[in-house]
């Protein structure tokens, strides 16, 4: 029982099947341009979000510069 099932599972149906149409099943040009456009936009992003990031860091030190040297300034503020 075993062997024939395996022998009927193993034979070639008729009539074989065709290879797929290729236009069908693959994404072609349009789809190679899509996600060459998803990447291109998503690298676009990660430099300005970078380039974001940069600059509030930079505020952030030249602030705490600022306060340092105004506090050196203006010497300690226990004035009473």
């Amino acid at each position: 029982m075993i062997a024939a099932t395996t022998r009927w599972l193993a034979s070639t149906p008729t009539p074989a099947p065709k290879a797929p149409n290729a236009d069908l099943v693959t994404p072609g040009v349009w789809g190679f341009l899509v996600i060459f456009l998803i990447a291109i936009v998503t690298i676009l992003l990660v430099l300005d979000m970078t380039r974001r990031i940069r600059r509030i860091r930079y505020r952030e030190e030249i602030a705490a510069k600022l306060d340092a040297e105004e506090a050196e300034t203006h010497g300690p503020s226990g004035d009473d």
